[in-house]
């Protein structure tokens, strides 16, 4: 599927309804919020690091008049950032979540299993006045990116500047909760949420968690149920399937009941300890559902090393969430083009795409001209 067809599914009228709805043009005569959605989306793809320089420059360029049809207009780069500072962040919260529901359904992606996880990223803090102080020996401040992700793609973000947020049993299970589509799923996440307190909130707003837990966990069985034999395909050998109670933070057992799932993993040979409050399904799919945990640490990984998720452009809060929310909005077109071309690198499909959408740029520039696009085939090698 070429890009222009991948598109095509955020169509025009759906932008300019979310547009209306979120009253992002209030007031404004010059950058609206489709123009900025444009604007950031290809500076985006033509830069490895978008700038608001970068930003001048494609906002002038012949291929981006054609896209916006902003003929005659112009602007500076500093007009650029005071609209990121101030535009309603709603508008691309509202954009994202369109996006991905659009998507999600376009593969029929899985709806069983949201995957949560957190990262960092340090600024100077003689840049902002906001941020969370790591130590007293540096001159960072960090900011906190809560993310779920549901099938392929990323699905919900919180962001977090304040002191408790660097403890994860303050984000994650905050996350989850503000995520509406929340009962419906199993949540899974990392050990770093380790407050009882934080299970007992979940389980009594009736979602399912699979967790980890730490091996030295204090508990007592309540019920040791039976365990079935293990599949081949399995990485881990079930050793225990045990209902229990655990013991709080002043030693005391609590009346909650949990599910706890001790195994080995094969490959090492190490413990290993699942925790969830689902009780009917078997023990090894309770170890294969926390394995799916893994797949958000490689869309991290894509969003720092290819989308730049560390790089920050514009210093105030609002800007920020303006960035991040147009970056998981490119992830999820980039990752769709991903597999529906069979592209085997990130790197590779974002230069592909970019060059896609370029060429289609290119052809419509050749129409407007008088000119014939099918002559551009042999050139593209493009049907």
């Amino acid at each position: 599927m070429k890009a222009k067809q991948l598109l095509r599914l955020i169509p025009a009228e759906r932008l300019e309804f979310l547009a209306v709805e979120s009253k992002v043009d209030t007031q404004v005569k010059k950058l609206d919020g489709v123009t900025m959605f444009q604007l950031i989306l290809h500076s985006m793809l033509h830069s490895d690091k978008a700038s608001l320089r970068v930003m001048e420059t494609i906002f002038h360029s012949m291929q981006f008049k054609m896209i916006s049809g902003l003929v005659k207009e112009t602007t500076k780069f500093n007009s650029i950032r005071d609209r990121i500072a101030t535009i309603n962040s709603h508008f691309f919260e509202k954009i994202f979540s369109s996006v991905f529901d659009t998507f999600n359904e376009f593969f029929q992606e899985e709806t069983e299993i949201v995957r949560y996880d957190s990262t960092m990223i340090a600024i100077s803090s003689k840049l902002v006045k906001w941020g969370m102080k790591v130590g007293s020996k540096t001159d960072k401040v960090q900011m906190k990116y809560t993310i779920g992700m549901k099938g392929s793609f990323p699905c919900h973000v919180k962001i977090f500047d304040q002191p408790e947020a660097l403890c994860e049993d303050k984000t994650i299970p905050a996350a989850i909760l503000e995520n509406t589509d929340k009962n419906n799923c199993v949540v899974v996440f990392d050990r770093g949420v380790q407050k009882r307190k934080a299970w007992i909130k979940l389980t009594d707003e009736n979602i399912s968690f699979v967790t980890r837990i730490k091996t030295d966990v204090r508990y007592r069985v309540v019920i040791e149920n039976e365990i079935a034999g293990s599949s081949e395909e399995s990485t881990v050998v079930i050793q225990e399937d045990i209902i229990v109670q655990l013991m709080d933070g002043n030693g005391k057992w609590l009346n909650n009941e949990f599910r706890l799932v001790k195994a080995t993993i094969v490959k090492s040979n190490s413990p290993i300890y699942f925790l969830t409050n689902i009780k009917d399904v078997g023990a090894d799919e309770v170890a294969a559902i926390y394995k799916r945990r893994w797949d958000i640490e490689v869309l991290f990984k894509f969003l720092k090393q290819h989308l730049n998720l560390s790089h920050i452009m514009v210093r105030n809060e609002n800007g920020i969430r303006v960035m991040i929310y147009m970056t998981l909005i490119l992830s999820i077109l980039l990752i769709a083009y991903k597999k529906l071309n069979k592209i085997s690198s990130y790197k590779i499909t974002k230069l592909m795409f970019s060059n896609d959408l370029e060429t289609e740029i290119v052809r419509e520039i050749v129409i407007i001209c008088g000119g014939n696009p099918s002559k551009m085939r042999h050139l593209f090698n493009d049907s």
